[in-house]
């Protein structure tokens, strides 16, 4: 099996108490995870804590994992306290309520957060007729007063990796993956 690398990796210090990574957003649905120094147990969620009941990366080797890439075109940003993404017509949001986000817009960079909270999903016609189309995310874009346009804005799922040793100290280099292939 071959791994072909998406985006930049991850490292991190892990020892006997739970430690996270940065946000990462998803851009593959696999975490190719390598742990040196002690074994290591991991947690991946939006803000997850490890315990040594996770899963267990015996040191010096690694594991593959699962993880999810949610994304969605950005058609529509109404900045405030709460900042609303709308989604292209007739496409509902990939997100839940409890999720974390991350925007990126190469026109508009002062419209990029990063790991920010779905707060609500506007589901049905009840608001202003948005049919699931339209999210909350619980970040503060007050301060932006010029319009959204940008055509190729994107919003994808954001997570950590959490990590923790039954005893030492180590550390846990990660990086998205293809796996194409089997060797």
């Amino acid at each position: 099996m071959t791994h072909r690398p998406v985006g930049s990796g991850l490292s991190f210090a892990t020892s006997t108490s739970s430690s996270k990574s940065a946000a990462f957003s998803g851009r593959s649905t696999a975490l190719r995870m390598v742990a040196t120094g002690a074994n290591t147990f991991v947690a991946i969620g939006t803000e997850p804590t490890a315990t040594t009941n996770d899963y267990c990366i015996p040191s010096g080797s690694s594991a593959t994992l699962a993880i999810d890439n949610g994304s969605a075109k950005v058609v529509g940003v109404t900045t405030g306290t709460t900042t609303y993404i709308n989604f292209p017509e007739g496409q509902s949001s990939p997100f839940g309520i409890g999720d974390y986000v991350t925007l990126s817009s190469s026109v508009q960079d002062y419209y990029n957060f990063e790991h920010a909270p779905v707060t609500q999903v506007y589901n049905g016609s009840g608001y202003n007729g948005y049919f699931s189309s339209r999210i909350a995310i619980g970040t503060d874009t007050s301060g932006i007063v010029t319009a959204f346009s940008d055509p190729d804005a994107i919003l994808r799922n954001s997570l950590k990796v959490a990590a923790i040793t039954e005893s030492g100290s180590g550390t846990l280099y990660t990086q998205q993956v293809q796996v194409t292939g089997v060797a």
